[in-house]
């Protein structure tokens, strides 16, 4: 055995980086292992709520976040392409009164960089984990990193490996749901709109159009499409939006497309004996206004509390994983 800790986090996405964070805090001991080598790249989820605001500002590092990001601050509504009106966020709780656009690498970077300031030694990149052994006080983590084995012991053991678990799969947990029939494709393009740092969404007879703005003057748009595109092109996303709300992107440079579907799983149990699934690998939620990767942070901060209460009693363990799943 190389090292033992009370919480071993597999996954070093948004989600578990995060995590690390919280236990940095309440002074719990643990390690991240993350098989990539680093943060992914691509702009993926970009909207960060206002309750993550809060979270990261509980941590001091919120403004790190808010100087790379762009604050969404109203949305306009139209059917097809005739206004219906605008909604502002100017009236809600301040001082986060806004949605925070930034792309994900951005935001799993600056995770990254926060976690290394407070403990440099917290997450091992490069580490892919095999198998894991549960005993009746601890669990045994087997990983490989540059070519060698090597085994850490941990009180708990977390799953923040998104949407395919090693963890749930090894813990045998069941992923149920249903897939939506929502299909879209989207695309980060340069900007070239008159929305400055607002939101617009277009209700349109052929299906919805989305739009939103991201950091260095570029902007994201999602389209409805009748079924799932595989492998999208520039025209097939341009000539959608030109079509349903005559908006010309045909000759603007472009830095993302893809597609995705709206699926619904969850995680039965989310807590098992000594393993604990958070974020996408508990729960697939729509991906529609960046839900998932927010509802993860929130999952993480309430297992940070739980963890705390659950290692300094010596009683209700149990009990106390038991609310943590109930409430996530």
């Amino acid at each position: 055995i190389s090292h033992s800790y009370q919480v071993v986090i597999v996954g070093g996405g948004p989600v578990g980086l995060y995590l690390g964070l919280c236990l940095e805090q309440a002074g719990i001991s643990y390690i991240i292992l993350e098989k990539r080598s680093a943060p992914r790249p691509g702009s993926r989820s970009l909207g960060i709520h206002p309750v993550s605001l809060e979270l990261f500002e509980e941590l001091n590092i919120v403004n790190s976040f808010i100087h790379d990001g762009i604050k969404i601050k109203r949305g306009h509504a139209f059917l097809n392409t005739e206004k219906l009106g605008a909604l502002s966020f100017e009236h809600c709780p301040k001082p986060f009164n806004f949605i925070l656009a930034l792309p994900q690498h951005r935001t799993e970077t600056l995770l990254n960089q926060a976690l290394k300031q407070r403990n440099p030694d917290a997450l091992l990149r490069n580490a892919e984990v095999h198998t894991i052994t549960g005993h009746n006080d601890y669990v045994d983590i087997h990983y490989e990193r540059n070519g060698k084995r090597n085994t850490v012991q941990a009180e708990y053991w977390v799953g923040c490996d998104g949407k395919k678990s090693l963890v749930r799969r090894q813990a045998d947990i069941s992923f149920k749901g249903f897939r939506y029939p929502d299909t879209y494709i989207m695309g980060d393009f340069a900007e070239n709109t008159h929305f400055g740092s607002d939101a617009a969404i277009f209700l349109c007879d052929k299906g919805l159009i989305e739009s939103f703005p991201l950091p260095d003057n570029k902007r994201r748009w999602v389209v409805k499409t009748a079924d799932y595109i595989e492998n999208v092109s520039k025209e097939q996303l341009t000539s959608s939006i030109f079509n349903r709300i005559g908006y010309s992107l045909h000759e603007i440079r472009h830095a993302m497309l893809s597609s995705f579907g709206v699926q619904k799983l969850i995680a039965y149990p989310m807590v098992k004996n000594r393993i604990i699934l958070v974020g996408d690998a508990a729960h697939i939620v729509s991906p529609i206004g960046g839900q998932g990767i927010n509802l993860g942070w929130l999952d993480a901060r309430d297992l940070a509390n739980t963890l705390s209460q659950v290692l300094s009693s010596n009683l209700q363990k149990d009990a106390i994983l038991n609310q943590y799943r109930k409430r996530r």
